[in-house]
């Protein structure tokens, strides 16, 4: 599986799956930027931030599209996409997503987060 590969299918679990997805795949530290009232924004612990995730069925019909990625070394790699998708109180959202990756001894760790409403 490409490295291109890899961080989708990480990056779609964090729509779709729970916490214990964003405990296996967040670095110990992630930044956040999200322009909605109430978001989270600044710097995170990983805890923090898998606590969001706790209500399950919080996203539905993912539609991820426009993918572009840069590896800017061996170990750090930034993605780039739009995501259509049906929030859980069926409300539906649109956004520029950009996602910023580095390899850990354990593997592919988010360290950055960021929602552009599209």
């Amino acid at each position: 599986m490409s490295i291109q590969d890899e961080l989708f299918r990480i990056e779609e679990g964090f729509w779709l799956s729970g916490k214990e997805h964003f405990l296996q795949y967040l670095d110990d530290r992630c930044l956040l930027a999200f322009p909605q009232a109430g978001e989270m924004h600044g710097v995170h612990s990983r805890d923090q931030v898998a606590d969001t995730a706790a209500t399950p069925n919080r996203w539905r019909d993912l539609k991820i599209s426009h993918r572009h990625h840069v590896q800017l070394g061996d170990d750090v790699c930034m993605i780039s996409y739009r995501a259509d998708v049906t929030r859980g109180d069926g409300v539906p959202y649109a956004a520029l997503i950009g996602s910023g990756y580095v390899r850990r001894p354990e593997g592919w760790k988010l360290a950055f987060h960021q929602h552009s409403p599209a």
